[in-house]
């Protein structure tokens, strides 16, 4: 008997949850609120993030770690990229080395720039060497639940890993690629959240067409700067997890991170619009990591760096665009 254990109760873990009950014979979702968790269980729906989309019958919401893991084959984490360390050493007690453990958290640890695989690692490595594989691409919650046609990656060091999880997890409308590069994976599944921000000032400003379609190009040779400068493939960034996700990213309505760059263009605070979300935009979090990244390798990243002095400086979006418009010119 397949059992998937999936943890972080979020859109994204609930979406999981539903897309894969699919394919495996019993899917444990771990909910970290115990009130919706108990509401989830009545009501099979999760009406605080993905409300209106019915939960199947073997997917089994659980409030208890330990109770969430036990005898699971694979454990898929979807939790907060500031929440990954505290959440796994939590876990340590209850997992053990023949798990395959698979992240779908799309940011990094600020203070220590690691990517989340490399976060788990280093808590689980204290009691064993893990087998970790990287969940990214274009895909929001709600259309991932509702069935719609979905493409992904799942990247590894380990090939066969990788080709486990795509095996177990791939179905009729939901499509994974293998890859080895789980650097550049990662990098472009959180980075592309910061230049999100930007394309929603950019709608936000009014700006029009031309400069969306900049931003999305120049973001994306940001992304491959870093990624590379890191390890990464240039053919990972031209691919779903890099292309595919940064203009899913930048252009739907779905996207929490545009959403935040659309509320600062219209003049609301920072701390107003996170106190109004029931959801974390990551890229908030992200751009100060990937800011230090960016010092750390010697990589130029101006956009990153202006989304940066606009979060966290408080520099107005328009002045954001003016700087990166008025930059040195250059040769792309």
């Amino acid at each position: 008997m397949k059992t998937l254990t999936i943890i972080g109760g979020g859109s994204w873990g609930t979406a999981l949850a539903v897309v894969l009950s699919r394919r495996f014979d019993s899917v444990r979702l771990w909910v970290y609120e115990a009130d919706l968790a108990a509401r989830m269980v009545e009501t099979r729906q999760n009406d605080l993030y993905l409300p209106d989309i019915l939960l199947p019958g073997n997917v089994h919401i659980c409030n208890e770690l330990s109770a969430a893991v036990d005898d699971a084959s694979t454990l898929l984490s979807v939790v907060p990229s500031h929440l990954a360390r505290s959440v796994y050493q939590q876990l340590l007690p209850f997992v053990n080395p023949s798990m395959a453990f698979v992240t779908a958290t799309k940011g990094l640890e600020n203070g220590s720039l690691l990517r989340i695989s490399e976060v788990i690692r280093d808590v689980l490595r204290k009691a064993f060497e893990p087998s970790i594989a990287v969940l990214s691409g274009p895909s929001f919650a709600r259309e991932v639940a509702r069935g719609d046609p979905t493409a992904i990656v799942v990247a590894s060091e380990d090939p066969a890993l990788a080709a486990e999880v795509q095996s177990s997890f791939s179905g009729p409308t939901f499509r994974l690629y293998t890859s080895t590069d789980s650097t550049g994976v990662e990098i472009g599944g959180s980075v592309k959240n910061v230049i999100a921000i930007g394309a929603g000032v950019v709608t936000g400003l009014g700006l029009g067409h031309n400069v969306t379609a900049a931003l999305i190009t120049r973001g994306l040779a940001e992304i491959t700067r870093l990624a590379c400068a890191m390890g990464g493939r240039p053919q990972t960034m031209a691919g779903l997890a890099g292309l595919g996700d940064l203009v899913l990213t930048c252009t739907g309505d779905l996207s929490r991170n545009r959403m935040v760059g659309v509320e600062l263009a219209r003049g609301r605070k920072l701390d107003e619009i996170v106190n109004s979300m029931k959801m974390v935009a990551e890229g908030i979090k992200t751009t100060s990591a990937a800011v230090e990244l960016a010092r750390k390798f010697s990589v130029e990243m101006p956009i990153t760096e202006q989304m940066f002095q606009m979060l966290h400086f408080g520099i107005s979006p328009r002045e954001a665009i003016q700087r990166l418009m008025e930059r040195s010119l250059k040769g792309e």
